[in-house]
Protein backbone atom coordinates (compact mmCIF):
# COMPACT_ATOMS: atom_id res chain seq x y z
CA UNK A 1 0.00 0.00 0.00
CA UNK A 2 0.92 3.65 -0.72
CA UNK A 3 2.59 5.29 2.19
CA UNK A 4 0.70 8.30 1.28
CA UNK A 5 -2.50 7.04 1.88
CA UNK A 6 -1.42 5.70 5.01
CA UNK A 7 0.24 8.17 6.74
CA UNK A 8 -2.39 10.39 7.06
CA UNK A 9 -5.20 8.13 8.41
CA UNK A 10 -2.12 6.77 11.32
CA UNK A 11 -2.23 10.87 12.36
CA UNK A 12 -6.28 10.41 12.77
CA UNK A 13 -5.78 7.62 14.44
CA UNK A 14 -3.30 8.89 17.03
CA UNK A 15 -4.72 12.05 17.02
CA UNK A 16 -8.89 10.91 17.53
CA UNK A 17 -7.24 8.45 20.23
CA UNK A 18 -5.71 11.33 22.62
CA UNK A 19 -9.00 13.23 21.68
CA UNK A 20 -11.34 10.71 23.46
CA UNK A 21 -8.85 10.21 26.20
CA UNK A 22 -8.48 13.95 26.87
CA UNK A 23 -12.01 14.35 26.44
CA UNK A 24 -12.91 11.13 28.99
CA UNK A 25 -10.48 12.87 31.44
CA UNK A 26 -11.45 16.30 31.31
CA UNK A 27 -12.61 17.16 35.14
CA UNK A 28 -16.26 17.21 35.75
CA UNK A 29 -16.48 20.57 37.54
CA UNK A 30 -14.65 22.62 34.24
CA UNK A 31 -16.59 24.44 32.39
CA UNK A 32 -16.32 22.85 28.92
CA UNK A 33 -16.45 26.25 27.19
CA UNK A 34 -13.46 27.35 29.38
CA UNK A 35 -11.44 24.61 28.42
CA UNK A 36 -12.28 24.30 24.95
CA UNK A 37 -11.26 28.10 24.61
CA UNK A 38 -8.04 27.07 26.17
CA UNK A 39 -7.62 24.22 23.85
CA UNK A 40 -8.43 26.61 20.55
CA UNK A 41 -6.08 28.75 21.84
CA UNK A 42 -3.45 26.48 21.98
CA UNK A 43 -4.29 25.17 18.64
CA UNK A 44 -4.38 28.76 17.02
CA UNK A 45 -1.15 29.47 18.20
CA UNK A 46 0.33 25.46 17.12
CA UNK A 47 -1.53 26.54 13.90
CA UNK A 48 0.07 30.13 13.07
CA UNK A 49 3.15 28.61 13.86
CA UNK A 50 3.49 25.65 11.29
CA UNK A 51 1.29 28.27 9.24
CA UNK A 52 3.35 30.73 8.57
CA UNK A 53 6.58 28.47 8.39
CA UNK A 54 4.98 26.42 5.29
CA UNK A 55 3.78 29.65 3.75
CA UNK A 56 6.61 31.83 4.49
CA UNK A 57 5.71 35.07 6.39
CA UNK A 58 5.08 37.58 3.10
CA UNK A 59 2.62 34.97 1.63
CA UNK A 60 0.25 35.02 5.00
CA UNK A 61 -1.91 37.39 3.52
CA UNK A 62 -2.15 36.11 0.07
CA UNK A 63 -2.85 32.54 1.93
CA UNK A 64 -6.00 34.23 4.21
CA UNK A 65 -7.54 36.23 1.31
CA UNK A 66 -8.33 32.44 -0.17
CA UNK A 67 -10.56 31.63 3.01
CA UNK A 68 -13.81 31.07 2.35
CA UNK A 69 -17.19 30.65 4.29
CA UNK A 70 -15.95 26.58 4.82
CA UNK A 71 -13.72 27.49 7.90
CA UNK A 72 -16.55 29.72 9.86
CA UNK A 73 -18.72 26.74 9.57
CA UNK A 74 -16.24 23.86 10.35
CA UNK A 75 -15.43 26.32 13.30
CA UNK A 76 -19.54 25.89 14.39
CA UNK A 77 -19.23 22.00 13.98
CA UNK A 78 -15.93 21.72 15.71
CA UNK A 79 -17.27 23.58 18.58
CA UNK A 80 -20.57 21.03 18.58
CA UNK A 81 -18.07 18.30 18.29
CA UNK A 82 -16.25 19.24 21.10
CA UNK A 83 -19.11 19.91 23.23
CA UNK A 84 -20.69 17.11 22.49
CA UNK A 85 -18.30 14.76 23.43
CA UNK A 86 -17.53 16.43 26.52
CA UNK A 87 -21.75 15.66 27.28
CA UNK A 88 -21.38 12.08 26.13
CA UNK A 89 -18.96 11.52 28.76
CA UNK A 90 -20.20 13.26 31.53
CA UNK A 91 -23.44 11.48 31.41
CA UNK A 92 -21.30 8.13 31.58
CA UNK A 93 -20.47 6.71 27.98
CA UNK A 94 -17.58 4.37 27.93
CA UNK A 95 -14.86 5.82 26.36
CA UNK A 96 -15.11 1.90 24.51
CA UNK A 97 -18.37 2.46 23.19
CA UNK A 98 -19.12 6.47 22.87
CA UNK A 99 -16.45 7.06 19.72
CA UNK A 100 -17.22 3.58 17.99
CA UNK A 101 -21.40 4.55 18.56
CA UNK A 102 -20.98 8.00 17.41
CA UNK A 103 -18.85 6.88 14.38
CA UNK A 104 -20.78 4.26 12.66
CA UNK A 105 -23.59 6.67 12.76
CA UNK A 106 -21.28 9.42 11.06
CA UNK A 107 -20.36 6.94 8.38
CA UNK A 108 -24.02 6.03 7.92
CA UNK A 109 -24.93 9.80 7.65
CA UNK A 110 -21.53 10.48 5.62
CA UNK A 111 -22.84 7.55 2.84
CA UNK A 112 -26.64 9.78 2.62
CA UNK A 113 -24.22 12.47 2.59
CA UNK A 114 -21.76 11.35 -0.32
CA UNK A 115 -24.61 10.57 -2.82
CA UNK A 116 -26.83 13.70 -2.08
CA UNK A 117 -24.16 16.23 -2.25
CA UNK A 118 -21.90 14.68 -4.23
CA UNK A 119 -23.15 11.99 -6.13
CA UNK A 120 -21.09 9.28 -4.77
CA UNK A 121 -22.37 5.52 -5.75
CA UNK A 122 -23.92 3.64 -3.41
CA UNK A 123 -23.05 -0.14 -3.21
CA UNK A 124 -25.13 -2.95 -2.83
CA UNK A 125 -21.89 -3.63 -0.41
CA UNK A 126 -22.56 -0.14 1.49
CA UNK A 127 -26.03 -0.80 1.86
CA UNK A 128 -25.68 -4.40 3.46
CA UNK A 129 -22.57 -2.36 5.47
CA UNK A 130 -25.17 0.21 6.78
CA UNK A 131 -27.67 -2.88 8.33
CA UNK A 132 -24.64 -4.37 9.65
CA UNK A 133 -24.10 -1.39 11.88
CA UNK A 134 -27.38 -0.38 12.76
CA UNK A 135 -27.22 -4.88 13.89
CA UNK A 136 -23.76 -3.78 15.30
CA UNK A 137 -24.83 -0.71 17.46
CA UNK A 138 -28.11 -2.54 19.01
CA UNK A 139 -25.60 -4.76 19.99
CA UNK A 140 -22.78 -2.87 21.16
CA UNK A 141 -25.76 -1.11 23.42
CA UNK A 142 -27.32 -3.97 24.79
Amino acid sequence: MNWNLIWPILIVILSNTFYNICMKSMPSDVNPFAALMITYLVAAIISAIIFIYAVGPSNVGFEISKINWTSIILAIAIVGLEVGYVFVYRAGWSVSTASVVANIGLACVLIAVGYLLYRENVSLNQIIGIIVCMFGLILINL
